[in-house]
């Protein structure tokens, strides 16, 4: 077997989550402010992004994280280009690790517009596929948010996101759909009936044999997303934890059958610079845990 066919195998058929580990440069001083650096401890952006890799580092060196609990992490463009303990960041994950190497490929949010915010262009993306294929990349993630139940913004959401999902896919690659339905949107229900309705007719309109994931807000209906997970062109559904805390998202979390997480900052709550190594990986590992149980039912 390919390591690509050993790792749709993991995501087929071995219980875990996904480590969102793709914090980018919009996002990135907030993740570090939490982890207990703040603005003022460094200058420029490529200070903040040393400083960011040493944070991604010291949490997939850890004796805490491994392919056990964990499927797969989400990588930043930045985290795949550098190197960990010696080896490429995917490389390690998988050789080191068993953890499957998935790349962040959006370049951010467009203004919103019909109570949706779409995915900018992004004109370089083959070249970056065929680069993230070549360093071993399994998988893509790209995300677009939805702020109101607003037909036509979610339908135009779903169209994008599809429309490159068959790029990724042509590229050798499992793209990772995430349609973020904000948590504050005034009438959530209502929004993630219209996008679950928009995605089957997506998904019903592949061709045979091309493999997705979908990346979701936890439903406030539980189990609404029981059809896409069933889907047999869907290898994974997963759920994003949207700004509740961990401890919020895991309870969600657990009432929705066969979806797993895809936390980030929920993953990452608690891990500061300042902790000893033990203390470290003592609280990773106690949330790996919290977030492994909730996404094993």
């Amino acid at each position: 077997m390919t390591n690509f066919e050993q790792q749709k195998a993991k995501f087929r058929t071995q219980a875990g989550f996904i480590a969102a580990l793709d914090q980018s440069g919009g996002s990135t001083p907030k993740a570090l402010k939490l982890y207990g650096i703040p603005e003022s401890a460094y200058s420029g952006d490529a200070a903040m992004m040393d400083l960011i890799h040493a944070m991604r580092t010291r949490i997939i060196t850890s004796p805490s994280f491994n392919g056990d609990r964990i499927l797969a992490a989400i990588l930043f463009e930045n985290t795949m280009d550098r190197s960990i303990e010696g080896r490429p960041t995917a490389e390690y994950l998988w050789e080191v690790k068993k953890v499957v190497p998935i790349l962040k490929v959006d370049k951010g949010l467009e203004a919103e517009a019909n109570g949706v915010q779409l995915m900018k262009p992004m004109p370089d993306l083959d070249k970056l596929l065929a680069r993230a294929r070549a360093k071993g990349i399994f998988g893509t993630k790209m995300r677009s948010v939805i702020k109101q139940a607003n037909a036509a913004g979610i339908n135009a959401v779903v169209k994008q996101q599809f429309e490159i999902a068959r790029q990724i896919i042509a590229a050798g690659l499992v793209p990772i759909i995430e349609p973020e339905v904000d948590i504050h949107c005034p009438d959530k229900a209502a929004a993630e009936d219209l996008l679950k309705a928009a995605i089957l007719v997506s998904l019903n309109e592949l061709p045979e044999g091309d493999l997705v994931m979908l990346k979701l807000t936890i439903p406030s209906k539980d189990n609404l997303y029981t059809d896409c997970i069933k889907h047999p062109r869907v290898l994974k559904v997963v759920a994003l934890s949207g700004g509740y805390s961990r401890d919020e998202a895991n309870e969600k979390l657990a009432r929705q059958h066969n979806m797993v997480a895809s936390f980030s900052r929920a993953l990452t709550e608690g891990l500061t610079a300042q902790q000893s190594d033990a203390q470290f990986n003592a609280a990773l590992d106690k949330a790996i845990e919290s977030i492994y149980q909730a996404s094993k039912t």
